[in-house]
Order: structure tokens, then sequence, then C-alpha cells
């Protein structure tokens, strides 16, 4: 028999409509759902843990550092094969990358949820739990760390985004593809995402934020940035890194000031490159301080940030990091 253990933590795979709260809320336990599978899995046995009850967008990233630990506890216990985690789509994608760079090991830790939540009749959410169940089971699973499993997919978590914002096909991992697939209950791996890095976790600063350019953006959020004590700064520019006039001495004036900045693309492919010159695009970024993330998005870069400054890294080993990742 092999043990899985299955951590919930809400999301509209485990909520239904609530008259009293006129809206769909989640409040269904990971017992509840785990009665609600279809699907036999002979030779498998769940042990379910209860996390929270929440939708995704109301985690904190305390939330998420809670729930890297418990996963981290649930794989230590003896008989654990692997975990599945249920979990809301719209931050999926995130706390599915922070397991990946924090949870050191080989065995599978897989991400699920639904579109439809579980009062409707067409939910989505048993299916995509019998799956994740047989990929955190799976011997040929050992060593591709966090994944998402959805709709018959296995995304890599740091690989795969959120696509569209109701469909059950919304994970895709653009200009990669999947790692896999499970058809009529067999788990099916047609790559590996390759050498994982894991981060040693010392927590995640929470001083990190985002922006992201449109044509005509100023600078001006980048001061406020520094005028409020942040610790770190991602940006998702234009194409391969570039962004508007301004820019590059707002960049410079971050750097000065101890404070990391990080030129991801907001484009779903390609990677970012010091190409373009000129007021701030990426070459003029790059001299000003600015760390290319390449293919890293922007979303997952500042989640990686924000675990290396807990770690205490310095500048040098953060673009090291970024090289790696």
């Amino acid at each position: 028999m092999t043990g899985v253990t299955l951590i919930s933590t809400g999301g509209t795979i485990a909520s239904q409509h609530s008259e009293a709260a006129g809206a769909v809320v989640a409040e269904l336990g990971g017992s509840t759902l785990l009665a609600k599978l279809h699907d036999p899995l002979d030779g498998i046995e769940v042990r379910v843990e209860e996390f929270r009850e929440l939708n995704s967008f109301a985690l904190t990233l305390a939330d998420a550092h809670g729930l890297v630990a418990a996963i981290r506890a649930a794989l230590q216990e003896p008989g654990c094969a692997g975990v599945v985690v249920t979990h809301g789509t719209d931050t999926m994608e995130e706390s599915a990358y922070l397991a990946d760079i924090l949870v050191a090991g080989d065995k599978p830790v897989v991400f699920t949820g639904a579109q439809r939540h579980a009062g409707d009749p067409d939910s989505d959410g048993p299916r995509n739990i019998a799956d994740a169940i047989r990929v955190a089971a799976a011997p040929q699973a050992r060593g591709i760390g966090a994944v998402i499993v959805f709709e018959g997919e296995i995304h890599a978590a740091r690989d795969v985004t959120k696509m569209h914002a109701s469909r059950t096909d919304t994970f895709r991992s653009p200009g990669l593809g999947k790692l896999g697939e499970v058809d009529l209950g067999e788990v099916h791996l047609y790559r590996h995402p390759g050498p994982r890095r894991v981060v040693p976790d010392r927590g995640l600063v929470e001083e990190v934020e985002l922006l992201r350019l449109a044509l005509g953006t100023t600078p001006a959020f980048l001061d406020f940035c520094a005028d409020r004590g942040v610790r770190g700064v991602v940006i998702e520019g234009f194409g391969r890194g570039n962004a508007p006039r301004g820019f590059g001495a707002a960049v410079q004036r971050l750097n000065a000031a101890g404070v990391p900045v990080l030129i991801a693309s907001r484009c779903v492919e390609g990677r970012t490159r010091a190409v373009y010159g000129g007021d701030s695009g990426a070459t003029t970024l790059v001299e000003a301080g600015g760390l290319l993330t390449g293919t890293l998005p922007g979303l997952k870069a500042r989640l990686l940030l924000s675990a290396l400054l807990a770690a205490g890294a310095g500048r040098d080993e953060i673009a090291q990091a970024l090289a790696r990742a």
C-alpha cells in the first residue's frame, strides 16, 4: 500500500454556494473532498490534513510559507510517498513554485484544484484530486519536484501558469509544454523538468513588490518603494526586459540604496536579454544594476527574491540563483 498525504487549503475545489453569504465560499475540508471521489484508488492509502479553508486570493505569504512547512512535515512521515495539495487556482502556481524551491527531496508534491465549485453537478474537482493522488503515488514521479495536475495534465511548477479565468483546462506551460498526463488512471511522463535548485528556507521577506509596465508607465512607483523601505522590486518589462524612459535612473537609485531590482518580461514566452539600449532598454537597466530573470516570470521571480532575501543573500548570490533558476 502506497501512502499519500492530502493537504487541503480551500479554494474553488472546496467551495459551494452559501445562501447566507449569497456567493460561493470555501467551507469543505479535505475528508469531504476525498469522500466525493468517483474512482477507486486501488493500492493507495490517503491521509488527510486540514490546513486552511480559504480561497487562494485570500492567502498571504505567511500562509504560503506555513503551507510549505506542512508539506515538508508530511513528506517526512514514515510511509509517505508524496503529497497532494488542494488549492485555489488564482494563486496555485505561486504556492507550487514556493514548494518547488523550498522543499528538498525527490518525493513529488502535487497541487490541484477545480474551476467549478464542489456544489456544481459538473465539478472537475473529484477527477483532478484522483489524478493528483495517482501522480503523487507514482514511482516515476519521484524527482520531478512540485507540479500542478489539472484536467489530466502534469505541469512543472517552474513553468506553469493560469491562462484562462474559468475554463477547466486553464493551466498550461507556454513555450515548454506539459511534463506528462494521466490517462484513464495511468501516469505517463514525457519529459523531465531538469535539475531543481532548492533555496535554504529561512522564511519569506514580504516587502518585495511587483510592477507590471504598460505604455507610458512612470517610475514614480519605484521611488515610492524606496521611500517605504521596500526590500526588493521585480519589474515586468516589455519584450526582452525594456522599460519606458526614466526607469534606468530609478533602478540606479534603488540599487545604490541596496534594493535589488529584478527585470522580468511581461511576455508569456521568451527570455529577457540586454539587447536594446537608449533611455531604459534592458542594456541600460542592467548597467543601472538591474538583474534579468531570463525565462522566469515576474510572479515567480518575486517569490524567489523573497526567499533569497530572507536567507541573507546579497546581490551576487541573487544573480547566481537567477542564472540557475
